[in-house]
């Protein structure tokens, strides 16, 4: 009785983490292929640490997902796969949210979300410097394409992009063409965020007059409404631009445009044109709690770290929310009263 109640336990959760990595996380989770790719892999590494363990098709069960097999998960991949301690805490999240999952598919499991949330916490992560870019540094990147070829009108077209509307890099790649309203009287792109999250930003006249001539190239004077915006060619088919192919052009730009601004990083890469627009919207005065907004964060606190601001700057940046506030606060007498484990997980 007790093999045959383990067989059943493995493939009820194995059923449930298929339908998880397959149906619920790209459907109703999140929008970019990127996010898919690495809850699959937290998935296939927790598998081959159970493996590594000596834990066998028979023996597997609930306690396979026990806070202790979890927090030596983590060291495992800290000492055998040299994973940095952001890499674990993104690991840990997937593996978080695949539990919570199998707990709603079936309440018996639950305990297995509650023990890990409660049990195991994210580990303590070096803080992540962003440098900034100088408005120079960015005038000497857009100039350095070639806008006489194809390839060169593109890379504008993506840089102007990045840096006019401070979009993250999948958001960018994601846009599709009806997402783009550039006909009106206030052009805007509509961005689908983190968490499906939707925000609309408002696009200046010279981004417009780029992406107008890089779309009458690229896509004709029809363009298919659910073509992506910027697409890479394949056997004829407009498939999503790499993230990566994105990194190889601008490390090319960012060395040849260092010779002319020595501002530019030559490390550059695309979460900078974001880091670059939050802060010189912040110079511009724009209150910090718009910046927020603007870059889809959760919490203002978000930002302050994210834009890794000096402290004249923070005082700066909340003297702007005082002023918001003060300016719409009503005055106080006017306010009214109050076979193997990867037999049965197929992922690989």
């Amino acid at each position: 009785m007790g093999r045959r109640k383990n067989d059943e336990v493995l493939r009820e959760i194995a059923r449930y983490t298929y339908d998880w990595i397959n149906s619920y996380v790209p459907n109703l989770r999140t929008n970019s292929a990127h996010t898919v790719r690495a809850y699959t892999t937290a998935v296939n590494l927790y598998i081959s640490y159970l493996e590594s363990s000596g834990i066998k098709t028979n023996s597997f069960t609930t306690e396979c997902f026990s806070a202790n097999h979890i927090i030596d998960w983590l060291l495992w991949l800290k000492t055998k796969r040299g994973c940095s301690s952001r890499t674990c805490n993104n690991r840990l999240a997937a593996i978080k949210c695949l539990l919570k999952y199998i707990g709603m598919r079936n309440k018996a499991y639950q305990f297995l979300y509650i023990d890990a949330s409660d049990s195991v916490k994210r580990l303590r992560e070096p803080r992540k410097q962003v440098h900034g870019m100088a408005k120079e540094a960015v005038k000497a990147l857009l100039a350095t394409p070639d806008p006489n070829t194809k390839i060169g009108l593109r890379d504008i077209a993506i840089m102007s992009f990045e840096y006019g509307t401070a979009t993250r890099i999948d958001e960018v790649l994601s846009v599709k063409i009806s997402q783009l309203h550039m006909n009106g009287e206030k052009p805007y792109v509509t961005v689908i965020g983190k968490g499906s999250k939707i925000r609309s930003m408002y696009l200046m006249s010279g981004l417009v007059d780029t992406l107008k001539k890089y779309i009458s190239v690229f896509h004709g004077e029809n363009p298919e409404p659910e073509d992506y915006l910027f697409y890479s060619s394949w056997h004829g088919l407009k498939a999503k631009l790499s993230q990566e192919a994105i990194r190889k052009r601008l490390k090319l730009y960012a060395a040849k445009a260092h010779a002319v601004c020595p501002d530019v990083p030559t490390d550059l890469h695309s979460h900078q044109w974001r880091h670059a627009k939050a802060c010189h919207w912040l110079e511009e005065g724009i209150n910090i709690v718009e910046i927020s907004k603007l870059l889809g964060h959760e919490s203002l606190e978000t930002t302050m770290i994210y834009q890794d601001i000096t402290r004249e700057k923070q005082i700066r940046a909340l003297a702007t929310l005082d002023e918001e506030i003060s300016k719409g606060t009503p005055k106080k007498w006017k306010q009214p009263n109050a076979g193997n484990l990867r037999d049965y997980f197929c992922f690989v």
